[in-house]
């Protein structure tokens, strides 16, 4: 026996890569600075949303911004209940999408994956295009450059994103506590004050052409819902926490809540106390902000936190849509490749064609905000809606200990973001919501025809069934194409006699004088292999290929074509190889059934 040391078990111990491992996984706090800038940002238009709507009936109706904020606030508890237990019962992420799989079939799970599709991308193209207008705001000169300045955040984010979601989180960390610390001490310090300490923007003129009443409020209300938008991302990207990974993205979810929460109703506090009304040039935010803290450096610094944090709130997408992309993969209704992972933890085919979807939009609208937030909130509304009902009828069907208060929270947030949702489609509709209107079934028809050719080629493949014995076929051939005695044709022939029963290179020449030198070269090497030569008038060399290949194919045999291949260690000398080989694989492929290798000889260069 050996005193003093601790027993361990042996056994093979890999390296991990960069971005692999329990640790490169989120914390709650790396979630809350990556999945939830979106809904934290929401507060520098969520308001100003408000007090718009209820400005048409006058400066003296902007009182009643307090109330419809309330109303909101309540909105959000109910729906951070909600997404806690989206949380627990479907850990595998999803969202309102995994929800309405589950509990209300094929139809409603496209639908809320379309509507979860279409706002992942707007808020991408809404945070960005925010974010420009801001610093357009600061300076003027960028305003002309607005769809380039969203490219260069976008190009940014993209590639951040793709060294992995853990990363962008630590980078995330810092704006969001700046954010959230500056919004914070404007409510704080503006609440401490008795008359606001400066005044910015110019004066504008607001008759009232509406009364206030209950159409008014609403419309108030489902304006200002656009500060729930991103509330379900948390729910969606569980996969991407740490164990355990439910308690942590609940967590997650909880602060999120209570954050926003906190600083929607003290804004609307002073929005009411000081009738803080629009102004030209300025934003509702940053008339609070310099009410707050003068126009000092402060203010300056404030709103520059405030353009970033618009900027870096479309990350909260980049952490949501890929996970979801994988999870429609994995059902067969996206291809496959959206499921498949690099060797860090992130979905890049779903972050690269989220980066492409948002910069297509951006072009269209070119970067203009307001043709851009009326297709914002209608889709996250639709998402809203199913997961409610979705674990209403969960509770209903599994009815576990106080199933009813449960289904009771959800059915009132089905109520009240179904009411939102409609007030925001007949309300917008003319305005672009009826973009989201055509895009949402269009992609259920898409995500169905996908499922649909998959479950094709699994009956054609016979997916599920056991097959019949293997075709006993006669002994198989290898052709190797080369072109000159050299080490390369020596690797590729002994690869090819390792592999087939019958071995035999093949080689094209249009000059004679070539085909009698190669010939003579074979005879004194002397391989062991059969050479035969195809004269070429017309110099070419994969269709003579080809056609040998066809010919050979005919008896039935199992044929291969081993083609060798030279790769230079450096990717830089990799346009000066002769790429033959891979046009003859690609036609090879296209016009035979024979089995294509591609055999690399790696260089020392």
């Amino acid at each position: 026996m050996v005193y003093g040391l601790a027993r361990r078990e042996l056994r093979p111990r890999v390296p991990l890569r960069p971005g692999e491992g329990e640790k490169h996984h989120l914390t709650s706090l790396e979630g809350l600075a990556a999945l939830s800038l979106d809904a934290l940002s929401s507060v520098a238009y969520g308001p100003e949303a408000i007090v718009l709507a209820l400005v048409a009936a006058g400066t003296g109706a902007l009182t009643a911004t307090l109330p419809v904020t309330l109303a909101i606030v309540l909105l959000l508890v109910v729906l951070v209940i909600s997404y806690a237990q989206v949380i627990a019962v479907h850990p595998d992420g999803g969202g309102a999408y995994a929800v309405a799989k589950k509990d209300l079939g094929p139809t409603a799970s496209l639908l809320a994956a379309a509507s979860l599709v279409v706002d992942y991308v707007l808020t991408v193209a809404v945070s960005l295009a925010a974010g420009a207008d801001a610093l357009a705001s600061a300076f003027p000169a960028l305003a002309r450059d607005k769809p380039l300045v969203c490219l260069i955040g976008l190009a940014l984010l993209t590639a951040v994103n793709l060294r992995g979601i853990t990363d962008s989180a630590r980078v995330l960390m810092l704006p969001a506590a700046l954010f959230i610390g500056s919004i914070l001490g404007v409510v704080v310090v503006d609440l401490l004050r008795s008359h606001p300490a400066a005044t910015v923007g110019t004066d504008l003129a607001f008759p009232a052409h509406e009364s206030l009443g209950p159409l008014l409020i609403l419309k108030a209300f489902s304006s200002g819902c656009s500060a729930l938008t991103g509330v379900e991302a948390i729910a969606n990207a569980v996969p991407t926490f740490r164990v355990p990974r439910v308690r942590r993205a609940q967590r997650t979810e909880l602060m999120l809540g209570a954050l926003l929460g906190v600083m929607l109703i003290g804004l609307a506090v002073l929005i009411r106390r000081d009738r803080v009304a629009p102004r030209g040039d300025v934003t509702v935010l940053a008339q609070l902000t310099a009410g707050a803290f003068g126009t000092g450096w402060l203010y300056y610094a404030t709103n520059l936190i405030v353009t970033l944090v618009l900027l870096l709130a479309a990350n909260t997408s980049f952490g949501g849509l890929p996970v979801l992309m994988s999870l429609l993969a994995r059902d067969h209704r996206l291809p496959h490749l959206f499921g498949l992972r690099a060797e860090r933890p992130v979905y890049r085919y779903g972050v690269v064609a989220l980066a492409l979807l948002a910069a297509l939009l951006l072009l269209a609208t070119d970067a203009d905000t307001h043709r851009l937030i009326p297709l914002f909130a209608i889709g996250v509304f639709i998402g809203f809606t199913l997961s409610q009902l979705g674990l209403v009828r969960h509770w209903v069907r599994e009815k576990p200990a106080g199933f009813r208060p449960r289904a009771l929270v959800n059915g009132t947030g089905a109520v009240l973001t179904t009411l939102a949702g409609v007030i925001l489609l007949t309300t917008k509709f003319l305005a672009g919501a009826w973009v989201v209107v055509v895009a949402v079934p269009l992609l259920m028809l898409l995500f169905a025809r996908i499922q649909r050719y998959y479950t094709a080629v699994g009956e054609e493949l016979g997916l599920g069934r056991i097959p019949g014995p293997p075709d006993r076929r006669a002994a198989s051939l290898v052709i190797v194409p080369v072109g000159e005695v050299s080490q390369l044709a020596r690797h590729a022939l002994g690869a090819a006699l390792a592999l087939g029963d019958e071995v035999v290179a093949v080689a094209v020449h249009a000059d004679p004088e070539r085909q009698r030198a190669l010939r003579e070269a074979w005879d004194r090497w002397n391989p062991g292999v059969r050479l035969d030569v195809i004269d070429s008038p017309h110099r070419s060399l994969v269709q003579p290929l080809v056609d040998y290949v066809q010919r050979a194919a005919r008896d039935g045999r199992q044929i291969a074509v081993l083609i060798p291949e030279v790769e230079p260690r450096h990717r830089r000398y990799e346009i000066l190889q002769n790429q033959r080989g891979l046009l003859l694989a690609t036609v090879l492929r296209a016009r035979t059934d024979v089995v294509v290798c591609l055999l690399p000889y790696r260089l020392d260069l």
